[in-house]
């Protein structure tokens, strides 16, 4: 079991990573991390996102409810993930499986060969709390662009 990041130490990181007024890869990474549960192996997928956020070109959040979402992080890197304007993923029988599904970046930034992203990892997150921290980060970030005028 992976040690848990201290939230003083998550939090000062992310708000580091908000004084441009957006997060990077590995602070976004981070955040998702910290929101997410223990590994499942698999989840149900009936063919349809309610939305997807790729987390640089190791990760991807997907949300299958508007208060459901995974995070899935892949064996090695997903090209073309982060130009991709849809995705597709692979299922059997409604479920999508970590270490045997795969997610197919899709769309006219995509290279013309297409390669599977084999998802190695699924935890599903607390959409709650995590919606919660992305406002206080905007807030934070707001605040701390009027301070700096």
């Amino acid at each position: 079991m992976k040690p848990m990041i201290p939230l003083a130490l998550l939090a000062a990181t992310l708000l580091a990573g908000c004084a441009t007024g957006k997060l990077g890869t590995a602070e976004k990474l981070a955040l998702y991390r910290d929101h997410a549960g223990e590994p499942v192996k698999d989840f149900r997928y009936l063919g349809h996102l309610n939305g997807w956020a790729p987390i640089g070109d190791s990760a991807l959040a997907v949300w299958t409810k508007p208060n459901e979402a995974y995070l899935l992080e892949f064996a090695g890197r997903c090209q073309d993930l982060e130009y991709a304007t849809a995705i597709s993923i692979t299922q059997f029988a409604n479920r999508v499986n970590a270490r045997f599904d795969d997610v197919l970046p899709v769309g006219p930034g995509t290279s013309s060969i297409k390669i599977p992203c084999r998802i190695d990892t699924i935890r599903p997150l607390d959409v709650k709390a995590l919606r919660a921290s992305e406002k206080e980060l905007r807030e934070a970030s707001a605040v701390e662009r009027q301070t700096k005028n």
